[in-house]
């Protein structure tokens, strides 16, 4: 963790007891400032993009440097050089190409929001999940389009028309369940503050974007960046008013000592057999048989109850809010609860067949935000479609029903359900470690350890835990889209 000069001024004459309650670090970190009396020296960055996988091991599989499906990198770039997400997405160029195409378009293409709002957007919804990666970087993003120093002390110092979207800010970050027509009456009434349909919805697509980035970010174990010119190893404070402490790293400090098992045992071998010949027979019983749509609707259910019995860890290392993100997050405490809880109200259940990507939501967003419609759709059906045919060392394998239950599972914790698959295979196919992470990368991903990255698919290729990630994050982005977007829909009818 680097302390900025002005962090490290106002910790001046604190003890590490108080200066623990200033900065979002660990318990463990605490102890060594504890153990040093108060010491705060530089910790040299990890190497490498990723903390979760070797760097020798990305250098094998990854085509960033020089591969001629990559120039495209050039055209897209803000930095002049990829960043450590971009490096991580390039195992997987042709989605990697559609990621950025479509987040070129919602930061530097002509479109409703001012590019400073656009960029300010990015880092309150990166700060819902205390991602400092994200954050800092649009710190910067924000300063070099003119954005005015000042917003950068907080909320409170950011014009009203921002500030009245912190509600749907936290509400799609949490639980976009809860967003309704009211929210969006509330933001579009006439006056001075208001906002126009074209602005809501490119404000939306950036939230949801940024939500979901910070799932991939922490999912994925992304490493600060290191600036290419600076020789000590360090990264110097982005504006010296703000910490570059990041739990995007620290949050996996517990685990790089911790063993696991090794990619090689029986046991993981065996795990891979038996998944794959599940894979088998699920497509050959849905060729023979179809479940009746009562059936299929009892296992939704049932499926959507089980998830709360996915437990996402233990979570003893309790995250102490530092200005440097907690000024950029209005009620801190609001976070994600499950949508089918014990003994509350049930909600009701978002029916796909009632409001859609395809159907209901492409055509609207694509009306209000020109051209942006048509870039989402083709993310979204690039990572669900992207396949290479292997699993693990196996090739010629159809992965089509495991990668449908991930996207399922995702949107089934987010009272999503649809009538037309059977929700009896996301049990088959997705082993608890797996739902584990993949509950805690999509609804707690400030909570990810390389712990829970290394317990699933041992024998897997890190290529396809990133096909995950990917997966993961598209899924989570069109479920926050569809809530906010039906919401507008009833809106204007």
């Amino acid at each position: 963790m680097f302390i900025s000069p002005t962090c490290k001024e106002r910790g001046n004459g604190m003890n590490s007891e108080k200066l623990s309650t200033n900065y979002m670090i660990c318990a463990n970190y605490q102890k060594v400032l504890r153990k040093e009396n108060g010491a705060r020296v530089p910790q040299p960055m990890a190497s490498g993009p990723t903390a979760f996988i070797p760097e020798k091991e990305i250098a094998q599989d990854n085509p960033v440097d020089g591969h001629p499906s990559l120039l495209f990198l050039e055209e897209y770039s803000t930095t002049g050089h990829p960043d450590n997400t971009t490096k991580i997405m390039a195992l997987h160029p042709q989605y990697l190409e559609s990621f950025l195409r479509t987040q070129y378009y919602i930061l530097r293409m002509d479109g409703p929001l001012p590019f400073e709002h656009r960029h300010y957007l990015a880092i309150m919804a990166a700060a819902r999940h205390q991602c400092s990666y994200l954050v800092n970087m649009h710190i910067n993003e924000f300063l070099q389009v003119g954005g005015d120093s000042e917003w950068l002390s907080g909320l409170e110092y950011i014009p009203q028309k921002l500030k009245n979207l912190n509600e749907v800010n936290k509400i799609l970050a949490h639980r976009p369940w809860l967003i309704t027509k009211e929210h969006i009456k509330k933001l579009l009434k006439p006056g001075e503050n208001s906002w126009s349909l074209a602005e809501l919805v490119h404000a939306m697509v950036l939230l949801a974007h940024y939500h979901a980035l910070a799932s991939f970010v922490f999912g994925s174990g992304i490493n600060p960046e290191i600036d290419q010119d600076t020789s000590h190893g360090f990264r110097p404070p982005v504006v010296s008013n703000f910490c570059l402490c990041s739990n995007t790293n620290e949050s996996h400090v517990e685990d790089v000592i911790s063993v696991h098992s090794s990619p090689g045992t029986s046991d993981s071998v065996s795990e891979l057999e038996a998944l794959m010949e599940r894979m088998k027979r699920l497509q050959e019983e849905n060729e023979e048989e179809e479940a009746s749509q009562e059936e299929m609707a009892t296992r939704f259910e049932k499926e959507k109850k089980e998830s709360l019995m996915v437990v996402t860890g233990a979570y003893e290392d309790e995250w102490i809010p530092t200005s440097c993100i907690s000024r950029y997050v209005d009620d801190p405490s609001f976070g994600y609860k499950d949508f089918a809880r014990r003994g509350d109200d049930q909600l009701p259940t978002f029916r796909a067949q009632d409001y859609s990507w395809e159907d209901h939501g492409f055509s609207l967003v694509n009306r209000l935000y020109s051209d942006i419609g048509q870039l989402l759709d083709e993310k979204f059906r690039m990572v669900r479609n992207l396949t290479y045919n292997t699993m693990a060392i196996h090739e010629d394998v159809d992965t089509t029903t495991l990668r449908r239950a991930i996207w399922n599972y995702v949107h089934c914790m987010f009272g999503i359900r649809y009538d037309d698959y059977d929700y009896g295979e996301v049990n088959q196919l997705l082993e608890r470690s797996l739902k584990v992470y993949i509950k805690t990368v999509t609804c707690y991903p400030e909570r990810t350890t390389k712990r829970m990255y290394d317990s699933y698919w041992r024998q897997f290729k890190h290529s396809e835990k990133i096909h995950v990630n990917l997966l993961l994050m598209e899924a989570r982005m069109q479920a926050e889209l569809l809530y906010a977007l039906r919401a507008i829909t009833h809106y204007m009818t």
